[in-house]
Order: C-alpha cells, then sequence, then structure tokens
C-alpha cells in the first residue's frame, strides 16, 4: 500500500490532466491500466477496461475539445490522491469554471487503475441546454 504524498499528487496531475485536453484520447488512455474502473456522471454506472475507457474517451473529448482542466489541490489517498481540479469548460460563447474531485488510484506500474470523477453538473447542463436552443432558432 503506497500513499502519494501531496506533491507526487501535483507532479502526477501536472502530466495527466493536460491530457484531457485537446481531443487526444489515446494520449489520455495511455495513463490508464488495462483493467482500469472509470465513472463519471455521464456513465454513472462506470467503464472497465482499456477499450471501453478508449471509445468513451473518444466522445467525451470530441465533444469538449478546448476544456482545460487543472489541480487545486492533491489529497493523499491509499494508492493514489484524492483529486480536486478545477475545469475551464467552453459552452459557445460562455466558458464554464466548474470545481469537482476525483479519486485516483495507481496500480503498481503508475497507471490509473480507477478514477471517479464527482462534480455538480447543473451549470454545465443549463448552459448547453442554452447552447443549443440558440442553434435551433432560425
Amino acid at each position: 500500500m503506497k500513499y502519494l504524498t501531496a506533491i507526487e499528487a501535483k507532479q502526477f496531475a501536472e502530466k495527466w490532466l493536460p491530457a484531457w485536453s485537446g481531443n487526444n484520447p489515446e494520449l489520455l488512455v495511455s495513463f490508464y491500466s488495462e483493467d482500469a474502473f472509470y465513472l463519471d456522471p455521464g456513465v454513472p454506472g462506470g467503464v472497465k477496461g482499456k477499450p471501453e475507457l478508449l471509445a468513451y474517451f473518444r466522445k467525451l473529448l470530441a465533444n469538449n475539445p478546448n476544456w482545460i482542466w487543472s489541480q487545486i489541490e492533491g489529497i493523499p489517498l491509499e494508492d493514489g490522491f484524492l483529486n480536486k481540479w478545477l475545469a475551464k469548460i467552453p459552452v459557445g460563447p460562455v466558458t464554464l469554471e466548474i470545481v469537482g474531485v476525483c479519486l485516483v488510484q495507481l496500480d503498481s506500474a503508475g497507471k490509473i487503475r480507477r478514477n471517479e470523477v464527482y462534480f455538480d453538473r447543473t451549470q454545465l447542463l443549463a448552459e448547453i441546454a442554452k447552447f443549443r436552443q440558440k442553434d435551433k432558432k432560425p
């Protein structure tokens, strides 16, 4: 059992979080183990294994190529850390700043074996709905 220090969590996040931007799902999935488990509010039941994870990341990143993720704080946990993050998510002309947390647990090779993402989607879903309504107007 290993606990990442706050400094180690920051160093890991500085490499991993930029992979969430720029629509490069192959780069992002390279941080995950072959049998990784991942969940977020869009897949509350989660996905398991790299093939499912890559399919999900391809869709998710294609819809959000310009979002930017950064770490606010890394809190040591067994085999990883709790990542408190800030996501800057463009929705049309508006960029939302959303704070959330995710559990990050690593395997013995330093790959993510479990990643659970939690945040309040209320503001994001409302802004997406407004943006889609503007697109539908003649």
